[in-house]
């Protein structure tokens, strides 16, 4: 999982971290509310969104470089 976030272009990236939020909250709600599956899947979510808004920062450092 760590490294399929590399390929993604920088639309991708962004599209993707919208997707992962969306789902993050999905899971705080369900928490609160009680009916959680699987408790973990909160700390996976948040790992993964803070993986690609490290990618997306990176990316966004490269293109300012260039400019």
């Amino acid at each position: 999982m760590r490294n399929s976030f590399r390929d993604l272009t920088f639309e991708e990236l962004v599209a993707r971290r919208v997707e992962l939020r969306r789902k993050y909250l999905d899971a705080r709600i369900d928490h609160v509310v009680g009916h959680v599956e699987n408790p973990l899947e909160k700390r996976t979510l948040r790992r993964q969104i803070a993986r690609l808004n490290t990618l997306i920062y990176n990316h966004a450092d490269v293109q300012a470089i260039e400019e």
